[in-house]
């Protein structure tokens, strides 16, 4: 898991106590500081028993010797420069995605997303970007720039600010979507029918670095978020029970619509967690599953604000019966009322 390294200015500060049992004989000061920070920098950033898998990662220069990006596809508004891919820039309707050309046959793994959402929109924006892990890659669709339904888990990250149905929940918003091919993800409910678990984020604007991972370890997806600029992890959920096949792909996509984004990648890197060899079990080649996933539910339409254009069922639809009817009572009452007054002055006048 990632942590950030320690200064040598901190380092030299810890030394300057020691310094007497150096000398210039034995070993130069300034050599032990530098030796020392980069040995912290390799101890404290990653656990040396997982490694990086280059095949799946992708940093700058991002550029091979031609045009390409080495072992990734890229298709539609996506653009490569030296500091940033940009899938979307921050124009209305557009998609953009990029993906690794080498399936991923890793069982338990870690990736690291630098990412960067904004835009010039201060209240109205989106609509997001997500990662992929599925079978098929290189499919454009609406669900966040990439086609449903997907085999496989889609981690979204939905910046779209007039957000639609009710939630309890405001956003951005992290997600996570199992699908075995026959789950359709829900715009009309920004998939909260069908995701496994999700957690709001703050991400867009930032003057600083954004980072999300994704790890997966002993059929338990965890994703943690890098977003308030304090060098650490926070968790935003975990789930346990979730089984990925090895062989499939990883992606990112993002998707505007009529509010727009840019919405940037920096870095993915890809780590193989080391695990014991007694722990060790035979890779799943099944479809993806998830043992706590939520089964599919019916849609509620979004009321709009309306009371009467909401889904008119259950006791909402006896409250408008009622009132209806003691409209009609009421209205009867008192045409009934001016009838009688009508007829009462009309047998004065003849008086």
């Amino acid at each position: 898991m990632l942590r950030r390294t320690l200064s040598c200015h901190k380092i030299r500060q810890d030394l300057h106590r020691f310094r007497p049992l150096f000398t210039t004989k034995t070993m130069n000061y300034q050599l032990v500081c530098l030796l020392l920070s980069l040995v912290n920098g390799v101890s404290t950033q990653w656990n040396t028993n997982d490694f990086q898998r280059r095949e799946h990662s992708l940093v700058k220069p991002y550029q091979g010797s031609g045009m390409g990006v080495p072992q990734w596809d890229f298709m539609g508004s996506t653009m490569v420069t030296n500091s940033y891919i940009r899938l979307t820039p921050d124009r209305q309707s557009k998609t953009g995605a990029i993906w690794n050309s080498v399936p991923c046959y890793v069982q338990n793994w870690e990736v690291h997303i630098q990412f960067k959402v904004h835009g010039s929109g201060k209240t109205l924006f989106g609509d997001g970007f997500g990662v992929w892990y599925t079978k098929d890659r290189m499919k454009s669709g609406n669900v966040f720039g990439s086609a449903h339904p997907f085999t496989g888990l889609g981690i979204f990250l939905d910046t779209y600010s007039n957000h639609n149905g009710p939630h309890n929940h405001n956003h951005p918003y992290i997600s996570a979507m199992l699908s075995n091919g026959s789950l359709l993800y829900d715009h009309d409910s920004d998939g909260t029918h069908t995701q496994l678990a999700g957690c709001e984020a703050q991400v867009r604007n930032k003057d600083y670095d954004t980072y999300m991972a994704i790890r997966y370890e002993d059929n338990t997806l965890k994703v943690s978020t890098d977003i308030d600029n304090k060098s650490g992890w926070k968790e935003c959920f975990s789930v346990a029970g979730v089984k990925l096949p090895v062989g499939y792909y990883f992606g990112m996509s993002a998707a505007t619509g009529d509010l727009a984004d840019n919405h940037d990648i920096i870095s993915v890197k890809f780590y193989e967690l080391d695990i014991e060899e007694s722990k060790k079990v035979p890779a799943y080649s099944g479809l993806p599953e998830a043992v706590s996933m939520d089964p599919p539910r019916d849609r509620v339409d979004d009321n709009k604000g309306s009371f009467v254009t909401g889904g008119m069922s259950g006791w909402k639809l006896l409250v408008v019966i009622i009132l209806l009817i003691i409209g009609v009572c009421i209205c009867g009452m008192v045409g009934f009322v001016i009838f009688q007054k009508q007829q009462e002055n009309s047998r004065k006048r003849f008086y």
